[in-house]
């Protein structure tokens, strides 16, 4: 009786040295991305004073960003997308009349249809926050509203290439609308900027 004790002994032993290194190897619902971005923006506007519609645009942009997922179920997770504020470039009727920074993070909702295959497409919706910074149009002539609120949605997939990293291409598309301002605050014109959003990335599951 003495040897079977021992072995099942020393099988238990062994189980319980090998949990430490079986937890770290299982996954958690974090990962991680970074990958960079094209903006391309609507560029409408009301028609205002001597200026037809759509006389206002913004530059496209491309820039970096750092996305932070959350995975409440295989196939569903919370994304936030991040970046640093970004400087735009504006013109009105052709002509450049100056800058502002925009910082726009949005928190999504996704919903992927083959989790963990290799070819894991996904589709997401949610929320976007703008914040409009450093305006300096026409020597500060004008302003625009500071904030705004809007929808989101995406589309994209995941190419897994292990159990931990992965390649992602994505779409974004944000409703983004600022006021253009005169000096007493009085609004000029609103500007659409509603822009969609070209990523290509590389993340981690941890």
């Amino acid at each position: 009786m003495k040897a079977p004790r021992m072995t099942l002994a020393a099988v238990a032993l062994t189980s319980v040295a090998a949990l430490p290194s079986l937890a770290s190897a299982q996954q958690t619902p974090w990962s991680g991305r970074i990958a960079l971005t094209e903006m391309h923006p609507a560029d409408e506007s009301d028609p205002f004073g001597p200026y037809a519609a759509d006389a206002i645009h913004i530059n496209n942009k491309m820039f970096p960003e750092i996305d932070v997922y959350y995975g409440f179920t295989k196939s569903i997770v919370a994304e936030l997308v991040l970046t640093y504020p970004q400087q735009q470039e504006v013109t009105l009727a052709g002509r450049y009349i100056g800058t502002f920074r925009q910082l726009p993070p949005t928190l999504l909702a996704q919903y992927h249809f083959l989790p963990g295959r290799a070819f894991d497409p996904y589709v997401g919706a949610g929320v976007n926050f703008t914040w409009i910074t450093d305006v300096d149009l026409l020597n500060h002539a004008v302003d625009l509203k500071h904030s705004s609120w809007g929808a989101a949605g995406q589309v994209g997939v995941d190419m897994n290439l292990d159990k931990q990293w992965f390649l992602n291409l994505d779409i974004k598309y944000m409703n983004i609308s600022t006021d253009l301002l005169d000096t007493s605050g009085n609004r000029l014109t609103t500007v659409t900027v509603n822009p969609l959003l070209y990523s290509l990335g590389v993340g981690y599951h941890f």
